[in-house]
This record gives structure tokens, C-alpha cells and sequence, in this order.
């Protein structure tokens, strides 16, 4: 139960059995108490015992509040996705975000058009400490379903590479789309809000610093760490730790890789080369570009291992996958062997690297003075290069987090946390953090979904 203390509801407010809330301002609080009640409620003129006056002033002071079904904080893809679903069943929706503008990661994403999904999405392309918790909402929304969205709203779209979907357009015209169907469902939006307290006593209430709501669900789809320079702050994970529900450890995902300064030197040569790569991390492989940088690696083979990456480990890079480096030298010194080593290995790479591999291998000379021996050795330089990153580039430059809320804590079917009815949580914030691709737009839109259907 909420108590006020002070002379006036304009004091603190004092909750038993949630956090402390801060001073509620005389202006959110009074305007409805002035026409029966003195401006100093519990002053000596008044009449009612204090208690009564208080028990007065408080019902009064919730009755003035504005009541929604659900609030929804954060109006990114599964925020706004959430809303849509929700308002479309009749509920009263608010969607609350501290931005000026809505679905902001979206209009960056994908170099302003938007990886909105992938055409396949299943779910070992998830990472998670509960790998099997994203089937139920990837299997219920999938991506064929939000590119029928896609498609009613009239936003062409293409299939970039392996499966990954981008709008010929700009990606404005996702955020066009969800704000849209929000409007048109019911949903209000409100921006500039910053979330200041939220506390529960028989429903959830929710303030900021320009007004206080309260609603029977909240929906928390304030996403992760990732790329604070757009708003991240990490709420989700401060708002679960009110409520008891315990969160995974979190890191930057999808991040570039940084190497030790002693690497660098024969490295910094290369920034800005780019070249088709295998990237393996154990097991676990992944073959797209690489791109050199002045602090490392990037690219988005390295952006995709580096979720799986962890600090100490080594990563084996094969240079030329395509190609048997050391079989094709050994044919060209038959034909060409008078060619320097460094010059015929420019053919299968590019220079800059092939004479930064010839270095690196020890090798020097006419390609005919090569034994096969040392041909083998400098095959083994491109296709096995052993590099060993000290860090990356952290949530600044990080695509996603990995990690989060930990999914034992939420019911799959409905993004609902078990043991606080009412509360959600969906999107990034929760511990499923798919490939790069599309996957996590993806993931926001099928959690996001699952949670409006009850929320």
C-alpha cells in the first residue's frame, strides 16, 4: 500500500514492499483535492481524522492518474509491434520512449534501409542459455508474416544475401508502417518521456517526468546496451532487478574485434582491405567478408563469431576459401616460376596482404626457389592465420547485446514473467540474440507479437 507523508500530498510518497518513489509534484497531485479539501491537508482546520484524510487525498490523487490496459516502454520494433497487437484486441495502449522520434535503431539499421528479417529463421541461428525458449515465438510469427506487413503497406523490398531482406526504400518507411498501424489500432505514443519511477500495488505505475500512469501490464521493450549514442541506458535490467527477475551476464554482440598494439603494427597497413573469409571460433564457422581496421578486425564474418568470441580466445581465419593456395603455387611455379613469391600470391589476394603474408610466413624469392615445404607453410599462413583479439569494440559500436533477461524467469508462449503477473518483457532486453542478418529484427517482432496477443 502506498503512503503519503508530509503536509500536504504534495510530500513523499513512500511505498511498503517496492522501492522508494520520489517526491510527486503538488501540481500532479492536488488540483482535484481543492474543492473540499484545505490546500494543507491535515492541518489543524481541517476537520477528518489525519488518517482518513490521507486514505482521502491518495484515492483521489489515483483517481486523477490516467489508467491504461498496458504501457509499453520503449517504442523500438517490438515495443511498437506489442502495441499494435494489443491496441488491435482492444486494449487502451500506451507506448512511452524517451526519444524524440520513434524506432530509431530501426531507421539506422542496415545502412538506413533496414535488414527487417531474413527469409529463414530458425532457431539454432539464436544464441541463448535456454537455446529451445525462441521457437514458440518464431514459429508463431514468423518472417513470412511480417513481410505479408511488409507487402500490404507497399514497401518493395529485395533479398540482399543469404536471405537477408532489405527495403529498396529507406528504412523510414518501417517505422511509417508500425506508427501507423499504432495510430490506426488506437494506441497513443507519447516521446520525451523519461521513466523515473515504477512501482506495483495492485497495478503497475509508472512515471516520468512529465506525468504518471498506471496500468494492469507493462511491457518492457527498452532493449539492450547496444550503440548508447541512440538512447541505450540497460533499463530493462534495473527494472528486472526491482521485480526479482534475475538477468544473464550481458556483453556486447555483433561487436569488431580489437588486437594488442605489438599486432597492429604489421596490421595497420591493411585498414580498410576487405576480403571473402572463413572465421572459425571451435566449432562454429561463419564465411562472409572481413575487413581490416586501424584497431583490428571487422566485417561481418568477424561481427558474427564475435558472439561467440570471449576474451583469451583465438580465432583461426582462412584468408582464400575458395581456393588451395599451396596447388595452385606449385602449378604456377611450373609455368611461371621466375615470378617473385609475393607477386604470384597477389593473384589469389590482394597485394597489400599477400606481401604482408609472405612476411609473415618467411618466405622471400623467386616462386621457383620455393620448395613445397615452404609452399605448404605459406598455404598454411593464408588459410590458417591464428590471431588472438584482446577486446572489442564494446556496446558503442555493438550491434546487439548477448545476454539479458534470463528466459527461465519468462513463459515462452507469452513473454510474461512467471512470478509477477502482468510484466513482460520483449525484444533485446530478453537473453535471445540471433545472428546478424535479420534475425534479431526478427526476434523483436515475433516476442513483441507473442506479448500483445495477452498483454
Amino acid at each position: 500500500m502506498l503512503i503519503a507523508s508530509g503536509g500536504g500530498w504534495g510530500g513523499r510518497i513512500r511505498t511498503y514492499g517496492t522501492r522508494y518513489q520520489k517526491p510527486t509534484p503538488y501540481h500532479l497531485a492536488t488540483p482535484q483535492l481543492r474543492g473540499f479539501l484545505p490546500k494543507r491537508a491535515g492541518a489543524r482546520k481541517c476537520k477528518l481524522p489525519r488518517h482518513a484524510v490521507e486514505e482521502r487525498r491518495f484515492s483521489v490523487y489515483c483517481a486523477a492518474m490516467e489508467n491504461f490496459d498496458v504501457v509499453v516502454l520503449g517504442a523500438g520494433a517490438a515495443g511498437m509491434m506489442c502495441a499494435v497487437e494489443a491496441a488491435r484486441r482492444g486494449r487502451r495502449v500506451l507506448v512511452l520512449d524517451h526519444a524524440a522520434a520513434p524506432g530509431e535503431k530501426i531507421r539506422i539499421s542496415g545502412g538506413g534501409r533496414c535488414n527487417f528479417t531474413n527469409l529463414s529463421a530458425p532457431p539454432e541461428r539464436f544464441l541463448s542459455h535456454n537455446p529451445r525458449f525462441a521457437i514458440s515465438p518464431l514459429r508463431r510469427f514468423t518472417p513470412a508474416d511480417f513481410i505479408a506487413r511488409i507487402d500490404a503497406a507497399g514497401i518493395a523490398w529485395h533479398e540482399k544475401t543469404l536471405g537477408q531482406l532489405f527495403c529498396d526504400g529507406s528504412a523510414r518507411q518501417i517505422v511509417t508502417m508500425l506508427t501507423g498501424q499504432m495510430a490506426d489500432a488506437g494506441a497513443e505514443l507519447r516521446l520525451n518521456e523519461r521513466i523515473e519511477t515504477i512501482s506495483h500495488e495492485g497495478a503497475f505505475r509508472v512515471e516520468t517526468g512529465n506525468s504518471a500512469v498506471m496500468a494492469g501490464a507493462l511491457v518492457v521493450a527498452t532493449g539492450g546496451k547496444s550503440i548508447p549514442k541512440m538512447g541505450a541506458t540497460g533499463l530493462a535490467y534495473r527494472i528486472a532487478g526491482q521485480f526479482g527477475v534475475p538477468v544473464t551476464e550481458t556483453r556486447p554482440a555483433l561487436v569488431p574485434l580489437t588486437f594488442a598494439e605489438q599486432d597492429l603494427a604489421a596490421l595497420r597497413p591493411l585498414a580498410g582491405l576487405s576480403v571473402h573469409a572463413r572465421v572459425s571460433h571451435g566449432k562454429t564457422t561463419f564465411e562472409e567478408g572481413l575487413l581490416f581496421t586501424h584497431r583490428g578486425l571487422s566485417g561481418p564474418s568477424i561481427l558474427q563469431i564475435s558472439s561467440y568470441w570471449r576474451e583469451g580466445d583465438g580465432l583461426t581465419v582462412d584468408l582464400s576459401p575458395a581456393e588451395d593456395i599451396a596447388a595452385a603455387l606449385r602449378e604456377t611455379r611450373a609455368s611461371a616460376g621466375r615470378a617473385a613469391l609475393s607477386t604470384v600470391l597477389a593473384r589469389h589476394l590482394p597485394e597489400r596482404l599477400a606481401q604482408m603474408v609472405v612476411a609473415r610466413a618467411g618466405a622471400d624469392g623467386r616462386l621457383a626457389d620455393q620448395t613445397n615445404a615452404a609452399l605448404d607453410r605459406l598455404a598454411e599462413a593464408v588459410h590458417r592465420w591464428r590471431v588472438v583479439p584482446v577486446g572489442s569494440e564494446g556496446y558503442r559500436t555493438a550491434e546487439v547485446t548477448l545476454g539479458g533477461i534470463d528466459t527461465d524467469a519468462l513463459d515462452a508462449r507469452t513473454m510474461a514473467v512467471k512470478t509477477r503477473p502482468g510484466l513482460y518483457f520483449v525484444g533485446e532486453a530478453v537473453d535471445v540474440t540471433g545472428w546478424l542478418g535479420g534475425y534479431n529484427f526478427q526476434w523483436a517482432w515475433s516476442s513483441g507479437w507473442a506479448a500483445g496477443q495477452v498483454a
